[in-house]
């Protein structure tokens, strides 16, 4: 038994378009169980498939690793593939993952960026391949390292997501937290594999670096610090120091200011 599990907050058009792919999959998940964050559930269409919707409320920050393990415990399948609500599944990513189906393997599949205004597009759900351009950094690649795994589409047995232990439920709103879970992973000798199975991720605005979720970044990646004595996040850590937003010297990291709502919208992608 499959079952598809995403995690929502405020996405409702994402949502849909998500819900839109997989009733178009050439095999449908046996369910979809949404955890809607720090709001209601929302009623669901009519679907070839059922539904289950829980609500989890946490409003200091986004419990994005608690939402996901909310998600695992209540899921009904042996096969649990995660997807963010901003991904739509490629007709054929539900088969793709049956096909690599292991009992022992944290597997890692494709995403490819929708360009701005993609989801407007007539008839879209048939044109994703040409509307996106693939990830950057992992596009092509047949193996990855822990350190490279991501959270926006995966999938693993229920028993292999229990011997890595779920999400870390002590990191608090964005950052960091699908690294620590692949750490865990390595950490328990699951194998990292790579498999074909495409999602499609739905534009929106974006920051970089993200300031908009500077605590959150800090946080969590002095709590991974402390379980992995390694740093997460370089790139975007290294960026803010540089803005003087922070002190960080390798063992240290702590908060100096704020950034400004200017030097925020300064990072928009456009």
């Amino acid at each position: 038994m499959i079952s598809v599990l995403t995690i929502v907050a405020g996405r409702k058009t994402a949502l849909s378009n998500l819900i839109k792919g997989l009733a178009e999959s050439t095999v449908l998940p046996d369910e979809l169980v949404i955890v809607f964050m720090n709001e209601p559930t929302s009623e669901m269409p009519l679907l070839p498939f059922p539904v289950h919707c829980y609500s989890l409320m946490q409003p200091a920050h986004l419990p994005l690793a608690a939402a996901r393990n909310l998600a695992a415990r209540n899921a009904n399948g042996d096969f649990l593939i995660f997807l963010d609500v901003d991904c739509i599944p490629s007709a054929t990513l539900i088969a793709d993952y049956k096909n690599q189906i292991s009992a022992h393997a944290l597997l890692s599949g494709q995403v490819s960026y929708l360009k701005s205004g993609a989801t407007n597009a007539d008839d879209f759900l048939s044109r994703m391949e040409g509307l996106s351009t693939p990830d950057p950094i992992r596009a092509g690649l047949e193996t990855i390292s822990y350190s490279l795994f991501w959270s926006l589409n995966f999938a693993c047995s229920k028993t292999t997501y229990q011997k890595i232990g779920g999400f870390d439920e002590g990191y608090k709103g964005y950052g960091a937290e699908d690294t620590d879970f692949s750490f865990s992973a390595e950490q328990q000798q699951v194998p990292l594999q790579c498999v074909p199975a495409k999602a499609y991720h739905q534009y929106h605005d974006s920051f970089s670096p993200p300031l908009n979720h500077l605590e959150d970044i800090i946080g969590n990646a002095n709590r991974f610090f402390q379980k992995w004595n390694s740093w997460p996040m370089e790139g975007w850590l290294k960026a803010f120091q540089q803005m003087g937003l922070i002190k960080w010297d390798g063992q240290d990291l702590r908060l100096i200011r704020m950034p400004t709502e200017e030097e925020i919208m300064a990072t928009l992608k456009k």
